[in-house]
């Protein structure tokens, strides 16, 4: 394991910040006070508008703001300079542009992508508390709306769990697992539970200990999706934790240990990737949430050290596999074991999920000094 201090870890934090934010963001239409992420580098300004815009990655890039914010708290320094918003102020900038963009609503047809909206706007409070932003009665305005949706989606339909999206034909763990998170970090834990026990009995593999995708239904007929991402185990994960209770905790420390045999690469503790699009973002997610177990007293030892072991390695192999661009921000790779001048060579189009993963690993690492 790596054994970097505080110091190099928050630079290499405000590093992958810069480089997100200076590369990938952007104003929407030109609109003073907005802010919002590219969804990929370099891009077409009028042609991006006929593109899909990706609302959940802004949710991820708001998440990571609220972690750069945090550590902005913490030391009293703006992540990119005195003479640019802190990064409190542009996370509260891209959930007004998220709206904008999304036709002044904030919900949309996936259930999941609200959620984690939602996820994010709720820590982004936190930030504002401890900042005095005025922003949190508005936030809490967003997460009212947010919540009518996730209750209507969440039914007995399959013995519960959380639909997709509004089609109601597939309850999996993408959106079950994050609106748990959600229930349970905002006073229904009884509601979480539920989520949680769902899942455990429909869609925890018994062999691998991790979460299978989904159920789909086919008319009568139901099916098992039983394709296995690094996403799906964080916020179930994160969910345990913020429940708490043994059960939970026994149930949290299996996972930590499930993804440590099944989901990191060959003789090492760098977790696995799935790529570009969306799944660019997976492995990210995994590791904020297992910064969190990796922190948790509550925990064995062993599970801890086997969570903060994946989050330093798999942020060190992003740090050590980067490039620069051409502008002078960094690109990481898509892969942590394959440098970013292999998986995005010179002159390719850089996608926003995979820097943002990037960037969530290095922030998980950081939380952990």
């Amino acid at each position: 394991m790596p054994t970097e201090d505080t110091q190099d870890l928050v630079a290499r934090a405000d590093t992958a910040a810069r480089s997100v934010t200076r590369a990938f963001g952007k104003r929407l239409l030109c609109l003073p006070g907005t802010h919002l992420g590219a969804s990929v580098r370099p891009q077409n300004s009028f042609r991006a508008l006929l593109e899909p815009w990706n609302y959940w990655w802004q949710a991820q890039y708001v998440d990571c703001l609220v972690d750069a914010g945090r550590r902005e708290l913490t030391s009293g320094v703006k992540f990119d300079g005195v003479s640019r918003p802190s990064a409190g102020r542009l996370a509260s900038r891209l959930v007004t542009t998220v709206r904008l963009r999304n036709f002044l609503r904030f919900e949309n047809d996936y259930f999941d992508d609200m959620a984690w909206l939602a996820l994010a706007t709720l820590r982004l409070d936190g930030l504002a508390e401890a900042t005095r932003s005025p922003c949190r009665r508005r936030n809490a305005r967003v997460r009212e709306s947010l919540t009518l949706q996730f209750d209507s989606a969440s039914t007995d339909d399959l013995g519960g769990g959380t639909f997709w999206n509004t089609k109601r034909d597939f309850k999996n763990t993408p959106a079950t697992a994050p609106v748990a998170l959600f229930y349970a970090r905002t006073g229904r834990p009884e509601s979480a539970q539920r989520l949680l026990d769902w899942l455990k009995a429909r869609l925890l593999d018994p062999e691998t200990g991790l979460y299978l995708d989904g159920l789909r239904i086919n008319g009568t007929d139901t099916a098992l999706v039983a394709d296995i991402y690094t996403y799906n185990q964080g916020p179930v994960l994160g969910a345990m934790l913020e429940l708490g209770g043994k059960e939970n905790l026994q149930r949290a420390s299996a996972l930590v240990e499930a993804v440590s045999r099944r989901l990191t690469l060959d003789r090492t503790n760098v977790v696995k990737c799935h790529g570009d699009g969306d799944g660019g973002l997976f492995t990210g997610i995994l590791l904020r949430y297992l910064a969190l177990a990796a922190a948790d007293a509550r925990l064995p030892r062993n599970a801890k050290d086997t969570a903060r072991a994946m989050v330093f390695d798999t942020a060190d192999a992003f740090w050590t596999g980067r490039t620069e661009s051409a502008h002078g921000t960094l690109i990481f790779s898509s892969n942590p074991v394959r440098p970013a001048a292999e998986t995005y060579p010179l002159g390719s189009a850089v996608e926003l999920s995979t820097q943002l993963q990037a960037w969530m690993a290095l922030e998980a690492a950081t939380s952990l000094k």
